[in-house]
């Protein structure tokens, strides 16, 4: 099945480099080129894209406001965005995850790594490079107070776990292999721990381990 993306970008020459890079893949097709983020919006809710690839910094609305129109708290049927950004945007990053962003990628990534982030997103697999994402929540983790938000049940030891996976870049596959359990009881766990912590995918719950403490920011 083809995965449909839709670019947001205010630079024409980097939305045809990014055209370039997803349309060399089969499974992927760019069905909408968007330059600012009114155009994003409007255009995101027309087509209804597998996945909509957002720069943080566009004319009219930027990416943050974009998420948040997108896949924000409240929002019926919330497409997945994944923000793109840079290490010196670190103030956007945490307005762009309580958007309801579903990951994060680095402009100068590279084609391996923006495939693979949108096909992560695309199934709801929302977790980019460790590199990208641990990061990115460690100068959050260091600059924020504690998170008020706690669970509505204790997690168990083995969620705890799982947490601090996430936390720490793991995808499921890599967690269970290191914690010697099968992929499905992975996910169950995941599941269990989003309704727990009251948030919408493992990007949050990173985000809340940090906050948190649950990981070291060493």
């Amino acid at each position: 099945m083809t995965i449909k993306v839709l670019l947001a970008d205010d630079q024409a020459m980097i939305r045809g480099s990014l055209r370039i890079i997803l349309e060399d893949q089969p499974d992927i097709s760019v069905v909408a080129e968007a330059s600012d983020g009114v155009e994003a919006v409007a255009l995101a809710r027309r087509l209804r894209p597998d996945v909509c690839l957002v720069d943080i910094r566009m004319p009219r609305l930027d990416g943050i406001e974009v998420t948040r129109a997108l896949a924000g708290p409240g929002v019926p049927n919330p497409l997945r965005v994944v923000v793109v950004t840079t290490f010196d945007l670190d103030e956007y990053i945490y307005g762009a995850l309580r958007g309801g962003a579903v990951g994060f990628i680095l402009k100068d990534a590279g084609p391996v790594l923006l495939v693979e982030a949108v096909r992560a997103a695309s199934v709801g697999d929302a977790l980019v490079s460790p590199s990208v994402t641990v990061r990115l929540l460690r100068r959050l983790a260091a600059a924020a107070t504690p998170a008020a938000g706690r669970p509505t049940r204790a997690l168990s030891e083995r969620e705890t776990e799982v947490v601090r996976a996430i936390a720490g870049g793991r995808t499921n596959q890599e967690i269970a292999a290191e914690l010697f359990i099968s992929l499905s009881t992975v996910k169950s766990h995941v599941s269990g721990i989003q309704a727990k912590l009251g948030v919408r995918n493992r990007v949050e719950i990173a985000a809340w381990a940090w906050e948190n403490r649950i990981v070291g920011t060493a």
